[in-house]
């Protein structure tokens, strides 16, 4: 993606190691106007962040990042910052998501939807030999889209898995230090993982069940009682309200499992029942929803189908 000029358009929002914001620029073969986010650091470890984007690319679960190499330059100040390109998300994070939602409770057929396109990249993560490390709604991207299906256009949304400044290497705990505890976010990190510094997929897959309690309930994990590290080293978890589904119940209990093999893994996962039946792409809702998540259901697809002409042209 060198070459073409890019004109800045929005700031997009602020991490741990930069800031990202939105770029057009015109396609070099139509004329017509692309997008792509910009994610600017002052931190050398981009340079990591984008090694490890690049072993993803066609990972349709995974964020893409365009070009060859991480860009260099002096900011205003005079400071060097460092930038990389990547494909822009305009249904924005799987939190912004969410809070658009009444009580920000998602419908049960898309979170099992989600949960399966949550899935399938952790599989391809870790089939890599890496942890994401930081597995949460904001480091989820939203991507509407349009599938052709029964001889009509419907409109779909995508999930893909973003930000991997923390992502080690599995098995890797160098990083672990009394005084840092914890890779990523502290509500959404496993037990082992803070007590011991383990850098094992498991790790991801305790994260994944903290997303989907959080879909269904629209509260962050640990929102009964005040957090402390010390319920993870005690072996404690977040609490699974006792009216979700019998198979959601047991699918987020197995991420939450104590003992990490228990926990399974991402493709063995895929097969549970929590998502037997279920497909990747959202159509339509495949149960019966209450009133309220249709209404919502619905409202979210009509802001998609006026985005659609933006989607055509950003693919890539």
């Amino acid at each position: 993606m060198a070459g073409p000029e890019l004109y800045f358009e929005k700031f997009l929002g602020k991490g741990s190691f930069g800031s990202v914001s939105l770029f057009k620029y015109k396609g070099k073969r139509d004329g017509k106007t692309l997008y792509a986010a910009v994610k600017t650091s002052d931190d050398e470890s981009l340079h990591r962040e984008f090694q490890i984007l690049s072993e993803f690319k066609g990972c349709s679960r995974i964020v893409q990042c365009y070009g060859t190499k991480v860009q260099r330059f002096n900011n205003d100040q005079g400071n060097v910052e460092y930038e990389i390109k990547m494909e822009y998300a305009p249904g924005g994070s799987l939190r912004s998501f969410i809070n658009r939602y009444r009580d920000r409770k998602l419908p049960d057929p898309m979170i099992r939807a989600f949960t399966r396109m949550l899935l399938e990249g952790l599989a391809v993560i870790h089939g890599r030999g890496y942890v994401h490390c930081d597995l949460k709604p904001e480091n989820i991207l939203v991507f509407p889209s349009c599938v052709y299906e029964d001889g009509a256009w419907r409109s779909s949304l995508e999930l893909k898995i973003s930000d991997f400044g923390l992502s080690r290497r599995e098995g890797d705990s160098e990083w672990w230090q009394p005084g840092r505890r914890f890779a990523g976010t502290p509500i959404y990190m496993s037990p082992e993982s803070v007590s011991h510094g383990e850098t094992e997929k498991g790790l991801d897959l305790w994260s994944l069940g903290c997303v989907v309690l959080e879909m269904y309930t629209g509260k962050r994990p640990w929102w009964h009682k005040n957090y402390d590290l010390e319920d993870l080293e005690n072996c404690y978890e977040p609490l699974i309200p006792s009216d979700l589904p019998s198979d959601a119940k047991l699918f987020i209990m197995t991420c939450f499992a104590l003992e990490t093999e228990d926990r399974k893994d991402a493709s063995t996962l895929l097969r549970s029942s929590f998502l037997r039946g279920q497909v990747s792409k959202i159509t339509k809702p495949q149960v019966n929803v209450k009133t309220d998540d249709r209404r919502n259901f619905a409202l979210e697809l009509e802001n998609i189908r006026e985005r659609l002409s933006e989607i055509r042209s950003i693919c890539v």
